[in-house]
């Protein structure tokens, strides 16, 4: 295909082409996006995007930003917040603002690469996403009522997509194996192939075998003590009535 074939179908200019053959000139995610619908891909060109955006992200997640973007089912279990994939701008600025020393701009960058790797779950083969939060998420202040009550009122709604499971875990569950922290399980092919896990002072990707099957245990005693999808629902929508209050 030539570059002005390209470009017509794109709905871009051929010097438009041009430059980003060349690496003259960086390419939008729109632009990503139209090339994997042109050429058929299976995600390919989002997924050389966002490689190009983990400069942003903070040098201890950029590992586990790549195996992330190859997953095609992804466990995670959080105690103390909304998984990062899940978070709102304005949630995911509240978190990202606590770190000691931090600057407005690496804050703004940060926030930034967050809503950018949550385009994963928005493409045309998305990953499965299991979720497993402690119930103490949804009522933590961890932010203002109005954030709060939006950081809920998205789980809602990203809840019916087909691809995502949400479910809480109880108080009553405790006090059960995943109090010690989070982590999330990577999995391709029906192989779990990476972790990453939640630890000061930053958190850590591994592929270590031994220690995935350790997760993959943990993970499933943590989602047995939680209550079923609907019902995890309803209790978000509970707590979405009491930040109304």
């Amino acid at each position: 295909m030539s570059q002005r074939q390209l470009a017509e179908r794109l709905g871009y200019s051929d010097s438009m082409i041009n430059l980003v053959e060349r690496a003259k000139r960086p390419p939008s995610k729109q632009f990503a996006e139209l090339c994997d619908r042109t050429f058929a891909l299976d995600g390919t060109m989002l997924r050389l995007y966002m490689a190009t955006t983990w400069h942003k992200a903070p040098e201890y997640l950029r590992p586990w930003l790549e195996e992330e973007e190859c997953a095609t089912v992804l466990r995670t279990w959080q105690p103390m917040l909304v998984p990062g994939l899940l978070q709102t701008q304005a949630y995911a600025h509240r978190i990202l603002s606590t770190w000691p020393g931090v600057t407005s701009e690496q804050v703004e960058e940060r926030v930034a690469n967050r809503m950018q790797r949550q385009s994963i779950l928005y493409r045309d083969q998305p990953p499965s996403l299991n979720v497993v939060i402690d119930e103490e998420v949804t009522r933590d202040h961890i932010a203002d009522a109005k954030t709060m009550r939006e950081q809920l009122l998205h789980l809602l709604e990203v809840a019916e997509y087909p691809h995502v499971t949400i479910q809480l875990v109880p108080y009553a569950a405790r006090p059960h194996c995943g109090l010690m922290g989070g982590f999330v399980i990577a999995e391709r092919n029906g192989m779990c192939y990476a972790a990453y896990t939640d630890a000061q002072p930053v958190g850590r990707t591994f592929d270590d075998r031994q220690m995935i099957t350790d997760l993959i245990r943990k993970y499933d005693a943590i989602r047995a003590e939680a209550v079923p999808f609907k019902e995890s629902v309803r209790l978000i929508e509970e707590a979405v009535n009491r930040f109304d209050a």
